[in-house]
């Protein structure tokens, strides 16, 4: 995806913190662990991010995070084992220098999946054994999106016939524009949608598991039944469950890969919206239980424990306060 959508947030994330219980004064330069930033929030200025969670924190204020929900924040500090202590007790310049670090990791791991995904996501467009006609070029995407029988199948927005020759004319001619928020079948189990449940086989199409492997576990894991392994790209980002915001990059990454011309950044946001969505809760968690079970058979479905009274519990408790406080004001 291009560097233009990568960085909605483009506030300077310089700031001088004031004294507080939080600075406990310099530290060693930081370093970052090898957790994996994308699988909590892809397109995101990390720099800002990590600099205004931590005057929150520090000044108890009750507001979103820059252009981020205060959840992504709080997501990423639980991704990181160590990563509040060492923002809290550094200097501001280690906050920063940790968000380049996460930018710069996040970027160059997007970049490289971009790339190889481009090429592997021609073998999962039909059933194994059988051949793409036309043969789709591995180096060249014009003549993939609706400029192609397979690729158009995938991409038409669910509630829309490609079968249908008017609607297949206004799609290739781009009369018909495809908005970001208009999701495609390919996000469906069986590529089939139900106007009357659009929930069911949501998030669960078979080109995203493959997606997902490829880019998570390893690019061999694709076409072999899930098991825990020491050298899989999950494991060694510490990966033991799906994770809203992995899911969220791989539908991105993969929809990237059949199109041309996207609208990337909000087809991620709408993707992350529905699964942040407190009203949505039940169907999220069937969801996430789903994946889990499919990528990860072996994984614990027991979160790491939090210390009590520790800045993160604080942080956990505050947040769901707020989001019941929100779910009042919105009943």
């Amino acid at each position: 995806m291009s560097s233009d959508e990568n960085n909605p947030c483009s506030n300077n994330p310089s700031r001088k913190r004031s004294s507080s219980a939080l600075q406990l004064g310099p530290r060693k330069k930081a370093q970052v662990t090898s957790s994996n930033p994308l699988t909590v929030f892809a397109l995101c200025n990390y720099p800002s991010l990590l600099t205004a969670g931590i005057l929150q924190l520090e000044e108890l204020q009750d507001s979103s995070i820059e252009n981020y929900p205060a959840e992504v924040f709080m997501d990423l500090i639980d991704s990181y084992p160590g990563l509040l202590d060492r923002l809290t007790m550094g200097e501001d310049e280690d906050v920063i220098h940790i968000g380049e670090l996460l930018g710069k990791g996040a970027s160059g791991a997007r970049g490289d999946d971009t790339k190889t995904l481009e090429s592997a996501v021609l073998e999962w467009l039909v059933p194994r054994g059988q051949v793409v006609i036309p043969p789709l070029s591995r180096n060249i995407k014009s003549n993939r999106r609706f400029n192609h029988e397979v690729t158009s199948a995938l991409l038409c927005p669910a509630g829309l016939d490609w079968s249908d020759v008017v609607t297949k004319l206004a799609l290739k001619s781009g009369e018909t524009a495809v908005h970001g928020d208009q999701w495609p079948m390919f996000l469906y189990a069986r590529y089939e949608y139900d106007p009357e449940d659009p929930w069911r086989g949501l998030l669960r199409g078979e080109i995203l598991v493959f997606g997902f492997k490829h880019v998570f576990t390893s690019p061999s894991s694709v076409d072999k039944e899930p098991k825990a392994t020491r050298s899989s790209n999950a494991y060694l980002h510490g990966m033991k469950s799906m994770t809203k915001g992995s899911l969220a990059y791989v539908a991105t990454q993969v929809r990237f890969a059949l199109n041309t011309i996207t609208d990337s950044e909000n087809f991620y946001h709408s993707i992350l919206d529905i699964l942040e969505d407190p009203n949505e809760s039940e169907k999220v968690v069937d969801l996430m239980m789903w994946w889990t079970q499919h990528i990860f058979p072996n994984s614990s479905s027991s979160q790491r424990d939090i210390s009590k009274n520790s800045a993160l519990s604080k942080i956990r408790e505050k947040c769901a306060a707020l989001q019941a406080q929100a779910n009042i004001n919105t009943t």
